[in-house]
């Protein structure tokens, strides 16, 4: 009997098996695909196919920016390396080679390099001495100028931080020194100068090239304060001004430069007579306590000395030439009054220093005289400067910043500072009793012992016993020996 075919899609296991359930089961026959319809297209791909490609290309180009970062990050890293190679020989080079005194600025992006900068910056100068009484820390630059307050209570300093501080001068041998800040806005003074009533302040600006007058006032809490007046004087220097100074009655300003330039102003900043020195250039001027003379010192080897002249009624009248103090063989570097006008102190290139009597009558052709000279080989070589005590009795003589200090009876040297500041001394100042030195020429202001003028008095005092006063006046002066010899066992000084 023959066999019916089999349906397209039955296979082998049809025949074996016809009444299981073989197309439920998995069977090993090769079904052939079903004819498609030929008026239908194939289907389309499956919609999850085309998700996964786009996924791939996704993951494709992330592949492809992080290689692209990396690569960017290697090249960086490479350049870096570099720059930091070429800035270390730069540098050793920039050293080695320094011709003009320009320095280039350092690279911001080297953090490290601007720590190692910090950690290599030099530390504060440090001074240890016997006869140092105090060191005043508040600034924090360079201090350019200082002045004590005519009643000694107060010593005014400024400095490149543009600040101005007020000290207490009763703190000077406590732990701590309290001192008032000024703030010196947009600038910083150079110079400093007390008002006769130490209620204002009269200073020299470096940037603005001017003075400019601070008056104290009253806060509501009762403390002081100092704020600058309105307007600053007119600017009428063409050079670099070196001293200013305020008459001791009130009645005028003196600004020096160093041309040949000495102007004398008001109060309120009007000119009131412009002198010409007429010594190629000035070195120093200053005014006497007495507020009668100025005197000016340059290149020529005299000193020279003019009177400030007002009327009975207070009203300015003319500058008149006093005199002069002739004996130097070359220019003056500096010169000084005593407190009471009596006396003045010269240094020379020529390797000397002079004291001479000036309470003379000019008007009656009296020429003022030497007392002493002293030698000084310093001031031959390099600029130096010198402080003469109220008394006349010491002459503080700085170059560098070493001090010395003589005795202007003998002329003999007595005190010798050594390295007392960081850099050049800059300015010397004796307070209004002679018991203290101050000097600057860094961030510290130190203020020394004045020996050599308690050594003096003793021997004055000696000597005034020697001529036999009444009893009286022994007591007291014997009171006054015995208080000058313990102060000086007291601050250990050599001879007595």
């Amino acid at each position: 009997m023959q066999q019916a075919p089999l349906p397209p899609t039955a296979c082998a296991c049809a025949l074996l098996h016809p009444k299981s359930a073989a197309p439920r089961r998995a069977c090993s026959c090769p079904r052939p695909a079903p004819p498609w319809p030929r008026h239908r297209d194939p289907p389309p791909p499956p919609h999850r196919g085309g998700s996964s490609n786009r996924k791939m290309e996704v993951m494709e180009l992330l592949m492809a920016l992080l290689l692209f970062g990396l690569f960017a990050l290697l090249v960086v890293a490479i350049a870096a390396q570099g720059r930091k190679g070429w800035y270390r020989r730069s540098r050793s080079h920039r050293d080695d080679t320094k011709s003009n005194g320009i320095s280039f600025p350092k690279c911001q992006g080297h953090r490290k390099q601007k720590q190692r900068y910090r950690k290599e910056r030099p530390h504060q100068h440090t001074f240890t001495h016997a006869l140092l009484a105090a060191e005043l820390k508040s600034h924090g630059g360079n201090v350019t100028s200082m002045d004590f307050s005519r009643n000694g209570k107060y010593l005014a300093t400024c400095a490149e931080d543009r600040t101005i501080h007020i000290w207490s001068t009763k703190d000077f041998l406590q732990r701590e020194h309290r001192s008032l800040r000024v703030n010196v806005k947009l600038d910083h003074a150079t110079l400093v100068r007390f008002s006769p009533d130490c209620r204002a302040l009269v200073t020299w600006l470096a940037n603005a090239d001017t003075i400019r007058v601070f008056k104290m006032n009253k806060k509501e809490d009762g403390s002081n304060s100092f704020q600058p007046l309105a307007e600053d004087f007119p600017k009428k220097h063409k050079a670099s001004v070196i001293n200013i100074g305020i008459a001791e009655t009130g009645k005028f300003i003196m600004s020096v430069s160093s041309d040949t330039t000495i102007i004398i102003w008001t109060l309120k900043g009007d000119v009131l007579s412009i002198i010409n020195t007429n010594q190629m250039n000035n070195t120093y001027a200053v005014i006497s306590p007495c507020s009668r003379f100025v005197g000016s010192c340059g290149f020529t080897p005299d000193a020279k000395v003019w009177e400030i002249c007002f009327s009975k009624s207070g009203q300015f009248r003319e500058v008149a030439r006093a005199f002069e103090l002739k004996g130097h063989t070359a220019g003056i570097h500096f010169l000084a009054f005593s407190s009471d006008s009596c006396r003045m102190a010269t240094v020379s290139k020529d390797g000397k220093w002079k004291l001479w009597a000036t309470d003379v009558d000019y008007k009656q052709q009296q020429d003022p005289y030497l007392l002493l000279t002293g030698q000084y080989d310093e001031a031959a070589i390099m600029p130096c400067i010198l402080a003469l005590s109220p008394d006349a009795q010491v002459l503080a003589l700085a170059s560098s910043n070493n001090i010395r200090l003589f005795n202007t009876k003998r002329g003999e040297e007595e005190e010798n500072f050594h390295k007392v500041h960081g850099e050049y001394v800059s300015e010397m100042t004796f307070d209004t009793t002679g018991r203290f030195l101050a000097s600057c020429g860094d961030r510290v202001v130190r203020v020394f012992h004045n020996t050599t003028g308690q050594r003096a008095i003793v021997e004055e005092i000696r000597g005034l016993l020697k001529r036999g006063p009444t009893e009286t006046t022994r007591q007291r002066l014997n009171q006054q020996l015995v208080q000058a010899q313990a102060n000086l066992k007291r601050l250990g000084a050599a001879k007595v």
